[in-house]
């Protein structure tokens, strides 16, 4: 989901920040490994991992070749030998048995909270046990374009729209499996539900009772109604789901001047055209002041546990939440990476308290309440250091204006600007190497770098319409290291243009604004594209005119174009089966237009996909990809 491309375009991409600060850097070289398990981290070097070390060699890795430029149009481009189908669509019943949407899309809000929602984002495929062509598809909805969800657009508007807009976001979870015919289908299934903008969630940890977390409808601040602007994920090691509330400022309206801590999050008189503060007060800070501060935060979710609520983990902070890559500290901790989706926001990390313990699932329960969020301080010469957002440190103090723990994770932006956390290039997916355990984020554009925020060493590019790649290794090969050493892995945009390649190092073909970032287990790094619908074909990026995915050596940093998407479609979530053999791909928001909002009066259409002519309305909808020849997708 684009926050930030152009400041002027869309209104709900207007952010402000306050804080920058300029380090510097020096690449660093790091330890040798090889993709596809070809080569492993050798034990000297693993004792000399607080120097910097050479990448190693790699053979080719990849069997396709690059889908050509060519090939774009308002359908999937994919290498040769490639096949695809949709496995479920904006509007499909998340049991295979209730009505799919109409064509006039008349559905009442009741129907849509029986459908998948709107604008597939981050996703993940728990396979059932002893099968590698079943299971669970959890699945986020990030957010509505109105004007395709009701039959009028907003033309006409009321208390039942708002509703069925709110079913329309959150999380569906379904069953999928391949068919006899090697089709993905969704089936029946027990576990099959919906969360929605107004499923009762748990709130956990720190902030849990906090009497900024408390309302009139929730006096005891324990019990939200709704997910939203549910964007990347996570997946923990015992099996749940972590959801990420990203955009939530722009659900909310107030009419008097926003506080400090309602402007740091980007509270004001406008939000971003909901209209649902008309008819559901909880959107009315001006009636509902704390409301706002129940969004924000990192959702956990019991695919396998229809019965219980999804739980709001208060101790990952609240920001505008992008993903949360889990991964295990070497002494068995649980460390989550985060990034905060706005220009110049902060890469953060939480470490738990406790240790992991396999098959222990009451233990595990409680691994994400308590702990410590750290944001990130890239320094100068490479080296870089996590500092703990912690009330009493580092002046985090009450006479500073930080009360107590939960005020600090509420407002984590404002905490980390206290601390002189380093301002990013809109800091997206993080995702971690399966075998070398370095981290990789996606920083995917910042048209304000250089003016509102200074240039600096790990954001080097003045008007970063391309955007780039940070990875870092955190120092002893531990996540839960204080510092880590980090590096520009690659810096997006053509690779035969000397202007935008400073650095000599984007090999393969071009791309630009990376966002959705991710790894499989054999050391492959996936890379989906969110260029914004005011910028296609423009610019900088004349020429390109849709969004991609791309897989990438970690090793000889080549990208190569693996997906083309229709017209005005983000390619974001990713996920495999285990065998290799299946990606599953959400394509978000087909037909988008510059405003996102569609007018389903409008002779032009920008996109008919999935349906072409079979339908009114473009859908966002999940797709499988695998190879006609039975072999692993992609190497």
């Amino acid at each position: 989901m684009n926050e930030f491309d152009h400041v002027i375009v869309n209104s709900r991409h207007n952010e402000d920040h306050i804080l920058s600060i300029s380090p510097s850097r020096r690449t660093f070289l790091s330890t040798s490994v090889g993709l596809l398990g070809l080569f492993s981290v050798p034990s000297d070097l693993l004792a000399q991992s607080k120097k910097p070390v050479a990448w190693g060699g790699l053979t080719k890795a990849f069997t396709f070749e690059s889908v050509p430029m060519s090939q774009s149009r308002d359908n999937i481009s994919l290498p040769m030998g490639y096949r695809w189908s949709v496995v479920a669509a904006w509007g499909d019943p998340i049991n295979g048995k209730f009505p799919h949407i109409s064509y006039d899309v008349n559905e009442s809000a009741q129907k849509q909270a029986m459908q998948f929602g709107m604008h597939h984002d981050g996703c993940a495929f728990f396979e059932d046990a002893n099968s590698k062509t079943k299971g669970l598809w959890v699945v986020n909805h990030e957010y509505t374009d109105d004007g395709l969800l009701h039959p009028e657009g907003m033309r006409v508007w009321g208390k039942e729209q708002v509703t069925k807009s709110q079913a329309a976001h959150g999380v569906t979870v379904a069953h999928i499996q391949k068919s006899s015919t090697g089709m993905w289908e969704v089936v029946d299934g027990p576990y099959a539900r919906r969360v929605t903008g107004y499923s009762p969630c748990r709130v956990s940890g720190p902030a849990a009772g906090h009497a900024l977390m408390k309302t009139a409808a929730d006096p005891q601040g324990q019990l939200i109604l709704g997910t939203l602007n549910n964007c990347a994920n996570g997946v923990t090691p015992w099996g749940t789901y972590l959801t990420c509330e990203e955009n939530i400022n722009g659900y909310f309206v107030k009419t008097g001047e926003p506080t400090k801590e309602e402007a740091r999050i980007g509270i004001n008189n406008k939000g971003f055209g909901y209209r649902w503060q008309e008819f559901d007060e909880r959107f009315n800070v001006d009636k509902t002041p704390n409301e706002p501060n129940r969004f924000g935060w990192v959702v956990e979710i019991d695919p396998r546990n229809p019965h219980a609520a999804p739980t709001k983990r208060t101790a990952l902070g609240r920001f505008k939440h992008e993903g949360a890559e889990v991964t295990i500290a070497k002494d068995g901790r649980v460390v989550v990476y985060m990034g905060d989706d706005q220009a110049g926001e902060y890469v953060y990390r939480y470490v738990s308290k406790k240790k992991y313990l396999p098959g222990n699932a009451e233990h595990n329960a409680q691994l994400l309440d308590e702990g410590t969020l750290f944001v990130a301080q890239f320094g100068k010469e490479g080296s870089g250091t996590w500092v703990a957002l912690v009330h009493g440190q580092d002046g985090l103090t009450k006479e500073n204006g930080f009360e107590d723990q939960a005020y600090i994770l509420i407002n984590a932006r404002l905490a980390a600007d206290f601390v002189k956390a380093t301002p990013m290039d809109r800091a997206e997916w993080v995702t971690v190497h399966p075998k070398t355990k370095e981290v990789y984020v996606a920083l995917t554009n910042n048209a304000l770098r250089g003016d509102r925020f200074p240039v600096d060493d790990a954001n080097p590019r003045a008007k970063n319409s391309f955007g780039h790649i940070v990875r870092w290794r955190p120092q002893d090969f531990d996540a839960a290291s204080k510092n880590f050493y980090w590096e520009i892995f690659t810096l997006a945009g053509d690779p035969k243009s000397s202007q935008e390649n400073l650095q000599g190092n984007i090999r393969g073909d071009v791309f630009g604004s990376p966002d959705g970032l991710w790894f499989d287990k054999r050391g492959i790094l996936w890379t989906q594209t969110d260029i914004s619908t005011s910028t296609l074909g423009k610019g900088p990026y004349t020429g390109i005119t849709n969004n991609m995915m791309f897989a990438a050596d970690p090793v000889t940093k080549e990208f190569r174009r693996f997906l083309i998407g229709p017209n005005g479609c983000e390619i974001t979530g990713v996920d495999m089966t285990s065998d290799y053999k299946t990606m599953f791909i959400n394509i978000q928001h087909p037909g988008e237009t510059a405003s996102e909002r569609s007018d389903p009066k409008s002779p032009k259409a920008v996109s008919t996909w999935p349906d072409q002519e079979k339908f009114s309305r473009p859908r966002s909808a999940t797709i499988a990809i695998w190879r006609e020849d039975g072999k692993p997708v992609g190497a």
